[in-house]
């Protein structure tokens, strides 16, 4: 695997592994860290769709997503392996109306917790960027490692603010 085709991010969060694993692994709790309504719950094997809602836990970072507010989002929910990793597969950076991404491939999004002295260590890895057509790959890649970035920091909120 190269250095461009993957991405992770790691914090230890302050909460036990059950709680975060709800952040992660409800949808509906996902969704208002991530900044996302969900129509459905996540289930294995399924495609679970949704419009991007803008963060209830951070203001700054609801402003950057207020311009997408209301566009589809769709995640094929991969694998559920309670309390410990949940994996979604997506076309990152989907963003262009004008465009049909549903034949490139997608990447893997892989959110994984260990128990630690004093919360959970929560890492999030993305892979598959060599895939992507050459033509977005570059910019795909940079948008979800700020992305990611700002998405650890919005669950951290999230679990100190939500019991």
């Amino acid at each position: 695997m190269s250095e461009t085709d993957q991405i992770r991010k790691h914090a230890v969060l302050r909460a036990p592994i059950e709680r975060v694993w709800r952040a992660v692994s409800e949808a509906e709790r996902f969704g208002a860290w991530f900044g996302v309504r969900f129509d459905g719950p996540f289930v294995e094997g399924e495609t679970v769709t949704g419009r991007i809602t803008p963060t209830t836990v951070d203001p700054e970072v609801a402003k950057f997503q207020e311009p997408h507010a209301g566009k589809r989002f769709e995640f094929l929910v991969a694998r559920i392996e309670a309390p410990r990793r949940i994996v979604f597969r997506w076309h990152p950076f989907a963003v262009d109306a004008a465009r049909d991404y549903r034949d490139e491939p997608t990447t893997e999004i892989v959110f994984e917790l260990t128990e630690t002295p004093g919360g959970t260590a929560l890492t999030i890895t993305e892979s598959g960027f060599d895939r992507i057509p050459l033509d977005r790959r570059a910019m795909a890649f940079a948008a979800n490692d700020g992305g990611w970035t700002h998405q650890l920091r919005l669950v951290e909120k999230y679990l100190a603010v939500t019991p």
